[in-house]
């Protein structure tokens, strides 16, 4: 069978497409052997794992370090899940590793996510690898990447997010995040008011706790920025190369990987700078170049939309911006439009190629009942790339245009290229 195949196949195996719990998924690791011969890097969070999780590459990699990563969802191939090398894995390449599932688990049945990642996981464990970095999918304790022994855990932001699934506060959010941690190992935690669970359950397991604004500090200004942190101080660094303000609590959160895995994986300053100033990962705040400028987020929840706002504030003052939206049913619709009504003069929601997603009629009655400004508006599309051509072909040279919402969304107009603005997307 091709990839199709194999993921159509895995798409049918199991009744629920999230059955949190790591029995079944260890029972077929084990059968599998699957283990790695390297440092492995865990980051969970709410928001900014993937951009963490390019950090951490592109600085490794600026170090000589042979990197492999594993992150999800995908924008628009399902290979991106997996890079050797900064470059995503040939289908071709996974196709036995697939095979090496299927012939593991027995009568076990395995949802999409959990037979998938063990796939990828099986792919990065036969490379010859320095680092494996993995991305947490939902939560962390019982989520199946967590099957996976850590040797230095990262915790991102932690927000209201998956609430039905991973509970109404972020005390229990931070729980489930906090599961990724291993006793007497480095815990880094990005978000500079961490719920009480967290620490908590890092005092439990007596973790080697760096914590970004306590333990690691960084200041900069126009130009460079410092980090400084257990009498390592990193100066003349240069701002990462992703966008937006809320990259430098992730970025210091890499710093402190680094600085906790010194012994295991050293690193230089200027791999450091080099690393932060050519990282790419896109679909985060991502700036077109052109007119009118086009910006794409895969901002899915309030608190990724608040960090969204006020990124598109500091951009500066365009007449008009447009917004092409499209979401899951199951997040908070009307948190994610509060956030951004007052930014948005022209509304373009589309429909997704999921069942999973809220219809563009769904989206526009949410917004509906906000009361919008008289001086808005709103219109629906078949799909993103069609509210993106509606959209461009209204905006004035010297508008906005947003594209966000969901890996849908953002994938939707990727895939085939924008007006001679960004080629056809290949996963790199």
């Amino acid at each position: 069978m091709n990839l199709e195949n194999w993921l159509n196949h895995c798409e049918n195996l199991h009744p629920q497409s999230i059955d949190l719990g790591l029995e079944r998924v260890a029972k077929v690791a084990h059968a599998m052997g699957l283990r790695f011969a390297c440092p492995v890097i865990t980051v969970a969070g709410t928001n900014g794992k993937g951009s963490t999780c390019a950090m951490l590459e592109a600085v490794y990699r600026q170090s000589g370090y042979k990197t492999g990563m594993y992150t999800s969802p995908h924008l628009v191939y399902f290979q991106e899940r997996c890079r050797l090398q900064g470059q995503a894995v040939a289908a071709e390449e996974l196709i036995k590793h697939f095979e090496k599932v299927e012939a593991a688990r027995g009568d076990i049945t395995l949802s999409y996510f959990e037979f998938t990642s063990l796939a990828l996981f099986s792919c990065l464990a036969s490379a010859t690898l320095d680092v494996v970095i993995l991305e947490v999918g939902l939560g962390g304790r019982l989520d199946a990447v967590n099957v996976i022994d850590t040797d230095c855990a990262v915790i991102t932001s932690i927000d209201l997010d998956h609430t039905e699934l991973l509970g109404k506060d972020r005390d229990s959010i931070g729980f489930e995040k906090a599961g990724i941690m291993r006793p007497h190992k480095p815990v880094v935690i990005s978000d500079p008011s961490p719920p009480k669970s967290v620490l908590l359950h890092a005092s439990r397991l007596n973790a080697d706790v760096w914590q970004v604004t306590k333990d690691v500090q960084f200041n900069g200004d126009t130009q460079q920025w410092t980090w400084r942190s257990r009498g390592r101080t990193y100066s003349g660094l240069a701002y990462p190369a992703l966008r937006g303000a809320n990259q430098m609590l992730n970025a210091a959160g890499v710093l402190a990987v680094m600085e906790a895995l010194r012994q295991q994986l050293p690193v230089t300053a200027q791999a450091i700078r080099a690393g932060l100033s050519t990282v790419q990962w896109p679909g985060r705040f991502q700036i077109l170049p052109g007119q009118p400028a086009i910006v794409l987020d895969v901002a899915h929840n309030p608190h990724a939309a608040s960090a969204l706002a006020h990124n598109l504030d500091a951009m500066g003052f365009y007449p008009r911006t447009h917004a092409v939206l499209g979401a899951m049913a199951d997040k908070d619709i009307a948190g994610l439009l509060k956030r951004l009504m007052p930014l948005v003069e022209c509304w373009y929601f589309c429909d997704l190629p999921t069942p999973r997603a809220a219809t563009a009629v769904q989206l526009q009655t949410a917004w509906q009942s906000l009361s919008p400004p008289s001086t808005s508006k709103a219109s629906l599309f078949a799909g993103p790339q069609q509210a993106l051509s509606q959209a461009m072909e209204v905006a004035d040279p010297t508008d906005r245009i947003l594209v966000f919402g969901s890996f849908f969304t953002v994938g939707g107009v990727l895939q085939h290229g924008i007006d001679g603005r960004l080629p056809a997307y290949l996963p790199t």
